[in-house]
């Protein structure tokens, strides 16, 4: 075997590989010896026909096909070991010719980061937020509006109320939607099924039919149906409005406070906490926008293509699909097209994801067992099944991933300590 090396740009390297005729051969024979006993050749028992009689049979092309499935991946694989490398992928092979055997392997090789001197990386920290009378005051709102009950009353649906409605909708005399006794939130700001839905069901009466038209939404998942207009006719079965309890001492009890000064108290610091976080995640992702800005990241396709896969996977099920073919027949789209709209998203996360991935290395940052356990118990205690949740946070692939995202954290934290220097305490709240 011949071998010779070209680089490439992006962490590739081309192995031009050339086999010895006795290579061959060799792979030639294996693979007559291999087919002589599946396939059946007239007027011979299985593993009885000559060579020449074979070839004749399924054609010499397709016996060179079958030692070529076998001879390739093994000269890759010594002239990956005689160069000594270390791939990260599958290699991509184009065959030139047969006779003799001449191909190239391009092969992806791990990324080179070259972080800047991210010690001259300098953030100021903004003072902790203060907490207004009005913000306070709207977080107890919400509170209320989350104990409040829905209460039947005998009147016209309004915004804001409780409806169960019978539907049926078409759009281009096409059936779209047929439903009975649906629970139905009358949110003025309600995307569904469509925006105006909502608003066209105020000051129906109970049990009185309603017709009217809507515009389906141009970005609706359904291509063929963006833009045309849905016929729809309502009736509405029952109508409930949401009661709310008074925002007194003996609500503030029920919630586990002392009393509804206490609550405010509490809510008032749980509110700095949040703002602190938010503030801290702020100075986070500025320390890491400036790390990537000072660091030279290069990388192979392959790396950029699988963080899009990952994405592609996530945005279907996140959207109700187990497969990725049943998302793209139900939103009518191309691949290429959602590929190509997120690669600028894929590019950024793994770019990210390698810098501090390297800044961990630089500062030998390490998870113990013992983090990861901890961890495992935190999420395992928040389960209604302890014993399962701990029992599969405690899978090998699982555990691993919780380890790389604590690693992740950690590596954030000492980025950010390294910005911001004495004054990081004022981002947490203190």
């Amino acid at each position: 075997m011949k071998v010779s090396t070209e680089s490439l740009e992006n962490c590739r390297i081309a192995l031009n590989i050339e086999a010895e005729a006795g290579e061959l051969d060799k792979s030639l024979d294996e693979a007559y010896r291999h087919l002589v006993n599946e396939v059946s050749v007239p007027g011979f028992r299985k593993g009885k026909a000559p060579r020449a009689i074979l070839e004749q049979h399924v054609g010499k092309r397709y016996l060179l096909e079958e030692a070529l499935e076998h001879l390739i991946p093994q000269l890759y694989g010594q002239a990956v070991e005689s160069q000594k490398l270390e791939p990260i992928a599958r290699p991509e092979i184009k065959i030139s010719q047969t006779e003799p055997v001449i191909f190239k392997a391009v092969v992806s090789l791990k990324p080179e980061i070259k972080l800047g001197d991210y010690h001259d990386l300098k953030l100021e920290a903004t003072p902790p937020a203060e907490i207004s009378e009005k913000e306070v005051t709207a977080a107890l709102n919400e509170f209320q509006e989350r104990q409040g009950a829905w209460v039947p009353v005998d009147r016209a649906a309004q915004l804001g109320d409780l409806v169960a409605i019978d539907i049926q909708a078409s759009v281009d005399g096409k059936p779209w939607l047929n439903h009975k006794n649906i629970l139905y939130e009358m949110n003025k700001d309600s995307r569904s099924p469509v925006p105006g839905f909502a608003s066209q069901l105020q000051d129906t009466e109970r049990n009185k039919e309603k017709s009217f038209s809507l515009t389906v939404p141009v970005d609706y998942p359904i291509e063929e149906m963006r833009g045309k207009e849905g016929t729809f006719q309502v009736t509405v079965a029952e109508v409930k409005e949401k009661q709310l309890p008074e925002l007194n001492d003996e609500l503030a009890k029920g919630a586990g406070y002392d009393n509804l000064e206490d609550m405010k108290r509490k809510v008032n610091d749980d509110l700095k906490a949040k703002a602190g976080a938010r503030n801290r995640l702020e100075l986070s992702q500025k320390a890491l926008d400036g790390l990537v800005e000072i660091s030279e990241v290069k990388y192979p396709p392959v790396l950029e293509d699988e963080e899009i896969n990952e994405l592609l996977r996530n945005q279907a099920q996140r959207l109700g699909f187990r497969e990725l073919n049943d998302y793209l027949k139900k939103t009518n789209r191309k691949e290429e097209e959602i590929r190509q709209e997120l690669r600028p998203i894929a590019k950024r996360r793994l770019t990210e994801s390698l810098v501090l991935g390297k800044l961990a290395e630089e500062e030998k940052i390490e998870i113990s067992s013992s983090e990861v356990d901890n961890r495992i118990g935190e999420i395992a205690n928040d389960s209604e099944d302890k014993e399962k949740a701990r029992e599969f946070f405690s899978l090998p692939q699982i555990r691993q991933s919780i380890e790389q995202s604590l690693r992740t954290q950690k590596t954030m934290d000492r980025l950010l300590q390294i910005a911001v220097g004495k004054s990081e305490n004022m981002t947490k709240g203190e």
